[in-house]
């Protein structure tokens, strides 16, 4: 294998390169990364790095010559079963030669982690070949436990536009969640920046828009939303828009306002912590105790026809329900409430 440049992708995000590389290549070792970043042949954006220093999407990584990755087969990905090879196609709602777009169900990762094996979008991307040689990209992501649009590229061309149209906000997005309370305006936008809360657990913290001078590490963040319907003073039915896509962004946000997604056992926190009019993160009765968010519908251009086209993807088992039971039906709602 020679030498070559990588770009880091908008799915991957930003991460510790020795992280990033170990995604990209899991036959290479810790130790071998560490050599090779100290020693230069690792770089980034044509700079020496540190293993420990972070990438971010539109980076340029240079990889030079790597061990044959069949010589360690013990790192290899697991096999995927047939039960989880029919779940990953049965969630594709569209696909041709460029693209794949999934409905991906929640409690399902978009990327692997310690232990996780192939049970992770991108790991039973491989069994969403249809016929290609190379399973399709990822080229962005969803938490784990929010479920819907999810795309992926068949060929590095197509990752490489996508993942552009992402970094530029060309794509528009438009998430449903079930929230305590009923916010007040009922439309609106949050400019709270976010940033890393620190230790073990990934969680994000808002910063005052006032005050994000005094957080270097906080990034902006923007989110715009629209009640569409609401339960007394219980719960709303909200529309969120990520105007820009950080890590947690919406359930951050949400939590922020005193109204957090319902089931977010993360952000969502008691009701004593977390009033939301008094409901904190759970409403009961028939509403599940899962996340109760799901990632509606995108439109993007096309990156080869270079048509608008519109995924919808429908809305998970446990939402579904709280729907039905809530008599809440998709069809008495604008489809973008923010272009009404």
């Amino acid at each position: 294998m020679s030498v070559r440049n990588e770009t880091v992708t908008e799915a991957e995000g930003e991460q510790r390169l020795d992280k990033w590389f170990r995604r990209r290549f899991p036959h290479v070792t810790q130790g071998a990364v560490e050599k090779m970043c100290r020693t230069g042949q690792i770089r980034v954006d044509g700079g020496r790095a540190k293993a420990s220093d972070r990438v971010a999407p539109g980076m340029s990584v240079r990889v030079p010559p790597l061990p044959d990755a069949n010589a360690a087969p013990r790192d290899l990905p697991q096999r995927i079963t047939a039960a989880d090879a029919k779940m990953i196609q049965d969630a594709v709602i569209f696909r041709d030669e460029h693209l794949i777009v999934l409905n991906k169900p929640a409690g399902l990762p978009s990327q692997g982690g310690s232990g996780q094996g192939t049970r992770h979008v991108d790991g039973l991307a491989e069994a969403l070949k249809f016929g290609y040689k190379d399973k399709p990209k990822l080229v962005h992501r969803l938490d784990k436990d929010t479920s819907g649009i999810l795309m992926l590229a068949r060929t590095d061309r197509v990752a490489r536009a996508l993942s552009e149209s992402l970094r530029h906000r060309n794509a528009r997005k438009i998430y449903w969640a079930l929230v305590a309370g009923v916010p007040n305006p009922k439309k609106g936008s949050i400019k709270y920046g976010l940033m890393k809360a620190g230790g073990r657990e990934e969680k994000m913290v808002c910063v005052h828009p006032a005050k994000m001078s005094d957080f270097p590490d906080a990034k902006r963040a923007h989110t715009d939303y629209f009640v569409l319907w609401f339960l007394g003073s219980r719960m709303s039915w909200m529309a969120l828009e990520p105007v820009t896509g950080r890590t947690h962004q919406l359930r951050a946000h949400m939590a922020e306002m005193g109204h957090p997604i319902l089931g977010d056992g993360k952000y969502g926190g008691s009701a004593q912590e977390n009033m939301g009019d008094g409901w904190g993160g759970q409403a009961g009765g028939e509403v599940s105790r899962k996340l109760n968010l799901h990632a509606r519908q995108i439109t993007i251009q096309h990156p080869i026809l270079k048509t608008d086209m519109t995924f919808v993807a429908p809305l998970p088992d446990h939402m579904a329900k709280a729907f039905r039971t809530l008599d809440m039906k998709e069809t008495d709602v604008p489809a973008d409430p923010f272009e009404v």
